[in-house]
C-alpha cells in the first residue's frame, strides 16, 4: 500500500498565536495517527509570521511525546543553518526518548531570506555550496563510532536516525542517489522540476546500508471537503500566504475568501497557481481522481500531504478524507502494481 504521510507547518492563523498552532498540531497529529498515516513532519521556516515551527527539534518532540506510533520528523532541518554536530545531537536525543519513530529530512535552502540567514548562522563563508559535505558529516556522527574517532554525538553515535534529502532540483536529487537516501520533492510548492529530479534520482541511485532501493516521497497539497465549493474556498488561504509572500508582506493564515479575483491580479494569479500546480482540491471524488492521478504520473512511493487550511475542523476533515481514500485505492490497486516496499525507510 501506498503510504500517506503529513508535511505540518504548526501555521498561525489571524487573530492566534504560536501556542494555538502546536495544539492545533498535535491534536492533527494525533488524528493522523488514528487514521494511519505513516509520517509527521513538521518544516523549519524562520522570520515567518504563519510558520510557528522554527524550533523544528523542539516541536519534534513535543508531537512524539503527544503521540504512539507515528514517525515524527524534519521536512525538513535546513542544514546550512546549523552546525552537522548540534543536528546529530538534537536528533541523537529524539531518538534516544522516542526509539524507532525520528526521521530527519534536510533541505540545503536557509529557509528565510537572506538577512535572516545571516542571523542564524553568520559565518557567511558556511554556505549551500558545504552541503554535501555536512550531509556526510552528519551521517558520519549518527553512525557507528569508529577507531580513534574523536568527535562524537552523545547521544546520536550508533543510531542511525534515517537521513533523507529534500528538495526542489536536481541537485538534492544526484547527491541522495549518490548517497542511496531516501528523497523528498517539495512538489507542493515547487513543481516544475519534480519529473526531472524524479528520473535523475532513480537513474543515477547507488544502494547504501541505509536504502536498497531508491524511494521517493513526492509532497501534494490536498484541499478536501465535503463539496467542490467548499473545498475551493479552502484553498483561497493558501493562494493569499503565497500571494502575501510574492508582495514581500508575508503574514499569518488568513481566513479564506469567496473570490480571489477581489485580490489579485491575472499575472499574480498566474503565478501562484503555477506554484501550486500540484493541488488537489474537491469533494471526495474528485480527490480520489486526483490523487490516483497523481501517484500514476509520478510512481512516488509515499505521498506527503499538506494544508494550509484556517479552520482546525476543517483542516481535521481534508486529512480524515485523504486517509478513507487511500484506502480506496489500496483496495483496487493490484499487488503487482504496487511499489516494493522492501527498502521502505
Amino acid at each position: 500500500m501506498i503510504p500517506f504521510s503529513v508535511l505540518d507547518l504548526s501555521p498561525i492563523n489571524q487573530g492566534s498565536d504560536a501556542a494555538q498552532a502546536f495544539r492545533n498540531s498535535l491534536d492533527l497529529a494525533q488524528h493522523a495517527e488514528r487514521w494511519n498515516y505513516k509520517r509527521f513532519w513538521l518544516a523549519e521556516h524562520h522570520n515567518m509570521p504563519g510558520i510557528a515551527s522554527a524550533a523544528t527539534a523542539v516541536v519534534i518532540g513535543y508531537i512524539a511525546g503527544g503521540t504512539r506510533i507515528i514517525r515524527v520528523g524534519s521536512g525538513g532541518v535546513m542544514l546550512p543553518n546549523h552546525a552537522p554536530l548540534v543536528i546529530a545531537e538534537q536528533f541523537g536525543t529524539l531518538e534516544s526518548l522516542y526509539r524507532g519513530r525520528i526521521d530527519l529530512g534536510l533541505g540545503r535552502a536557509p529557509g528565510t531570506d537572506q538577512r535572516t540567514a545571516r542571523a542564524l548562522r553568520r559565518d557567511l563563508a558556511t554556505t549551500a555550496e558545504n552541503f554535501p559535505h555536512d550531509v556526510m558529516e552528519l551521517q558520519a556522527l549518527l553512525g557507528p563510532l569508529q577507531p580513534g574517532q574523536i568527535m562524537r554525538a552523545v547521544p546520536g553515535a550508533g543510531l542511525r536516525v534515517p537521513i533523507w534529502l529534500l528538495g526542489s532540483s536536481t541537485f538534492s536529487a544526484q547527491l541522495a542517489a549518490m548517497l542511496g537516501l531516501p528523497f523528498a520533492f517539495a512538489s507542493h510548492f515547487a513543481p516544475s522540476e519534480l519529473l526531472r529530479a524524479l528520473g535523475v534520482y532513480r537513474a543515477r541511485f547507488q544502494p547504501s546500508e541505509q536504502l536498497r532501493e531508491p524511494y521517493a516521497m513526492v509532497g501534494v497539497n490536498v484541499f478536501a471537503a465535503d463539496t467542490d465549493a467548499e473545498a475551493r474556498r479552502l484553498i483561497t488561504s493558501l493562494q493569499q500566504q503565497f500571494l502575501s509572500l510574492r508582495r514581500g508582506t508575508p503574514g499569518p493564515v488568513p481566513p479564506p475568501l469567496d473570490n480571489m479575483d477581489e485580490l489579485w491580479s491575472p499575472l499574480e494569479r498566474k503565478g501562484v497557481e503555477e506554484a501550486l500546480a500540484y493541488s488537489v482540491v474537491g469533494a471526495p471524488a474528485a480527490v480520489e481522481r486526483g490523487l490516483e492521478a497523481f501517484i500514476a504520473q509520478t510512481g512516488a512511493n509515499e505521498l506527503m500531504l499538506t494544508a494550509q487550511i484556517y479552520d482546525h475542523t476543517a483542516r481535521l476533515r481534508s486529512f480524515e478524507i485523504a486517509a478513507e481514500i487511500r484506502r480506496r485505492i489500496d483496495s483496487r490497486q493490484p499487488t503487482s502494481l504496487l511499489w516494493s516496499d522492501a527498502s521502505t525507510p
